[in-house]
């Protein structure tokens, strides 16, 4: 499975908006962008679609920036990725419908509809809060291997 820049920029930004968001700070866009060193041009964009997908709220102003629509608890790494990867719900195309039909059937049953099944409980399990979590964990041990 390919997520794109844009899928994988969203996760990235989500989880440091989600580590802000206990201190109830609104995070902009520059700041993500000087952080994790991704264009802020591009960031605008990603954080527009999440916005209209009602993921984000923006607050404007100068003490202005994004937030989290809802707990980190309640956003899923799906709901994320489906906005941003308009791929991961398309439906898949015939591969031999009209010519062999009853090949077509057997790899929709068999192969396609599980890998689609899948792919979305996997993503729907992982959280921001997950993602949040386990950076967080991460930094913890990096701090503690320094500190050796």
């Amino acid at each position: 499975m390919r997520i794109s820049v844009k899928g994988r920029y969203a996760l990235a930004a989500v989880t440091v908006i989600a580590q802000r968001a206990q201190s109830r700070e609104n995070v902009t866009v520059s700041s993500i962008s000087d952080e994790l060193g991704i264009s802020k041009i591009y960031l605008e964009q990603v954080f527009s679609q999440l916005k209209k997908e009602g993921l984000l709220l923006s607050v404007k102003g100068p003490r202005g920036g994004y937030q989290l629509s809802r707990a980190p608890s309640k956003i899923t790494v799906w709901d994320l990725l489906a906005t941003l990867e308009a791929g991961l719900t398309e439906q898949t195309e015939n591969t031999v419908g009209e010519s062999a039909p009853d090949i077509e059937i057997a790899l929709q049953t068999l192969v396609f509809a599980p890998l689609n099944t899948g792919l979305q409980e996997a993503l729907r399990q992982v959280t921001v809060q997950d993602l949040l979590d386990y950076s967080e964990k991460q930094k913890t041990q990096q701090a503690f291997m320094m500190n050796l």
